[in-house]
């Protein structure tokens, strides 16, 4: 498909993505790679593409009414066309409504070539009659709650129907308003580099607005800037992009300089890093994971924020590769005895959905078992490497039990040499109201618009 302007680009990564299962972010970057756009269009490119994804469900339901076709029987660049024209004239109000559905036009005729036919006259006819109609009311959830909650928060119905069957309607309503949300960029201050009061200033004087996050006393929320690479302290190594929930998982582990640390799924490094600096860089952090490309990733975050007790290995802790590997990167035992690990086991995401708008679209709901299933498995692996009195933290970007309590249920119930702790005297006090009623820690339906975050402690106790 040509590309030509910040539409377009839009348009392209819309309709790959609905035959991909790469992110946003990568198809996005990719092309930008064929048709680099300056930063204006760049920034309505991006915009246009992950609204139309973080607001699907309503544009379709804006956009029924308007057709006399059902939507989905038109080709996909069609309908691409209209939702990316339906969401600028619904949700921006910086783009005046003519320029939203002339450009969509001009889209439309552009794309003759590839379509065999002009769709234009469709595409203008479809969003003047949208901004003619009058918006309808929004479902009343005392007709069909979980109906309601999809079609005005835009999240697939069965994940509603399942927060409302587990949550009640109020935290559903919550959990679900928050999916829909643009996510803050949230930085996490290298303080062995620098302090949290620096960077803020730093920042001030560069004219860009920032807060300290209420709990992680290392985060820092963006309130209006621009491209985090051109933020000071970037290339400096004094910050590294994170969550303010995630910045909160490796206090719960209480590392100390000197210690012997895994990390089982570490890539793209966040938590690996953090660690580093918690034990100042004085000790050693096995960073594991599967993708060699990802650890590239870690490898390059640990050269900018310059950390050197991390060793990246390439490995599945469900297997025994990754041991030798481990043992000939310095510091070992035999048996290879960790201090600390930190298992951030893959999952199904649903925590991290406003990050990832795409993946709402891709998900179901039978794929909690098969994510169990490995989560358990890499769970059993690791805690064989943790010695005794040593701490075990798993954590997820999960906001859903089966991927959380029920595996540290599991693993409990056959591992009698470990247990469970209360994570309240590792976190901030600020935080202490994140606990579940097993002591863990569950950002969910938080009010500090953090991501949903899990994670339990456990100790093993055997001698």
């Amino acid at each position: 498909m040509p590309i030509h302007s910040a539409r377009s680009v839009a348009l392209s990564v819309l309709v790959e993505s609905e035959h991909s299962e790469e992110g946003l972010d990568t198809l996005f970057d990719r092309a930008l790679l064929r048709t680099p756009l300056d930063g204006r269009d760049r920034a309505l490119a991006l915009e246009l593409t992950y609204g139309v994804c973080r607001r699907l469900l309503t544009i379709d339901w804006r956009l029924k009414p308007v057709l006399d076709k059902p939507l989905a029987r038109l080709p996909g660049p069609v309908q691409m066309l209209l939702r990316i024209g339906a969401y600028q004239l619904l949700f921006l109000d910086r783009i005046p409504a003519s320029a939203a559905v002339n450009e969509s036009v001009n889209l439309a005729k552009a794309q003759v070539k590839n379509m065999q036919r002009d769709w234009g006259g469709f595409v203008n006819a479809v969003l003047r009659a949208l901004i003619r109609e009058p918006s309808a009311p929004w479902p009343s959830v005392h007709d069909d709650a979980a109906y309601a909650l999809a079609v005005r928060y835009s999240v697939p119905q069965w994940l509603s129907r399942r927060w409302l069957d587990r949550l009640g309607l109020s935290a559903a309503q919550t959990v679900c308003e928050q999916a829909s949300l643009i996510p803050p960029v949230t930085l996490r201050v290298n303080l062995l580099r620098i302090t949290r009061e620096e960077l803020l200033r730093r920042l001030e004087k560069a004219g860009i607005q920032g807060r300290p996050t209420r709990i992680s006393p290392a985060g820092i929320t963006i309130v209006e800037g621009g491209s985090v690479a051109m933020l000071p302290g970037f290339s400096e190594g004094h910050f590294y992009v994170e969550d303010e929930a995630a910045q909160l998982i490796p206090f719960l582990l209480d590392v100390r300089p000197g210690d012997l640390i895994l990390d089982a799924c570490a890539a793209p490094g966040g938590k690996a890093t953090h660690l580093a600096e918690l034990i100042e860089d004085q000790g050693l952090i096995y960073a594991v994971d599967r993708s060699a490309g990802r650890l590239s990733v870690l490898q390059t975050n640990c050269s900018r924020l310059e950390l050197k007790s991390i060793v990246p290995i390439v490995g599945d802790l469900r297997g025994s590769s990754w041991e030798g590997a481990a043992a000939k990167a310095g510091k070992a035992t035999d048996p290879l005895w960790f201090d600390r690990i930190l298992v951030d086991a893959p999952c199904s995401g649903l925590g991290v959905l406003r990050r990832h708008p795409e993946s709402k679209w891709r998900k179901d709901q039978n794929a909690f078992a098969r994510h169990q299933a490995v989560q358990s498995h890499i769970l059993d692996s690791a805690a064989r490497c943790l010695r005794p009195g040593g701490v075990l933290v798993y954590s997820t970007c999960s906001t859903e039990p089966e991927e959380n309590e029920a595996v540290i249920d599991g693993f409990l119930s056959s591992h009698a040499e470990f247990r469970r702790e209360s994570v309240a005297p590792w976190l901030p006090e600020a935080g202490r109201q994140l606990l579940t009623s097993h002591g863990d820690f569950s950002t969910l339906g938080n009010v500090d618009s953090m991501d949903g975050f899990y994670a339990a402690r456990l100790t093993r106790v055997d001698s």
